[in-house]
């Protein structure tokens, strides 16, 4: 078990670097697929098979497949990307030191021998399965923090839907009015091909 372990682990790390030093943007995110995997795959021998299977449907499957899809249709001008970079690399450097500050304290603090506390609170009956652990701790000792998280993820969509409605020059969109008044009489009209002068249009009435 502990060879898996480490073998998941190896290719979580080389993952994430090589989603980081990609110059490819796509090749990133096919690396950032990559770690998922791994991860799942840790999860798998830590016995949370559950929390496994959503990181492959919910981060694989979507998240990330978006990700793809939105990197590779937009257009990337890596020179310019390049000189933003190089214009901020002082506070890029101040975030990574923090970063990495972070880790350490965390590593740390996995080192020192803890004492868990003797709470028999969340104790769950290893006979069960995640799914039904997880839902029952989430929606009795948690609901109010889940909720919570639910409604300020809803605030963000409808913020983040209200933003794309504004009017911006030169930008084209939609106009639901403008739509619904439109029918036959005003939308639609007959032309024809003179073989001089290209299409002309021809009345209703002719």
């Amino acid at each position: 078990m502990a060879i898996f372990f480490y073998f998941f682990a190896f290719l979580l790390v080389l993952g994430s670097v090589m989603v980081i030093t990609s110059r490819n943007p796509v090749y990133a995110v096919l690396w950032l697929i990559f770690t998922f995997c791994n991860a799942s795959g840790i999860m798998v021998l830590m016995g949370a098979e559950f929390l496994a299977m959503m990181l492959i449907i919910i981060y694989v499957g979507a998240v990330a497949v978006l990700f793809l899809f939105v990197v590779m249709m937009l257009d990337i001008k890596v020179a310019e990307f390049k000189g933003i970079i190089g214009a901020e690399i002082g506070i890029a450097a101040m975030i990574a030191f923090f970063l990495f500050a972070d880790l350490v304290v965390v590593i740390l603090l996995g080192i020192k021998v803890i004492i868990p506390v003797n709470n028999l609170q969340f104790i769950l009956n290893p006979d069960i399965g995640n799914a039904y652990a997880i839902g029952r701790v989430l929606y009795t000792d948690f609901i109010l923090p889940f909720q919570t998280a639910g409604l300020i993820l809803f605030t963000a969509m409808i913020a983040s839907i209200s933003l794309t409605f504004r009017l911006r020059a030169g930008v084209k969109r939609q106009k639901p009015g403008n739509q619904l008044q439109k029918n036959k009489e005003n939308s639609l009209f007959f032309a024809q091909n003179t073989g001089k002068s290209g299409l002309e249009n021809l009345n209703y009435d002719e």
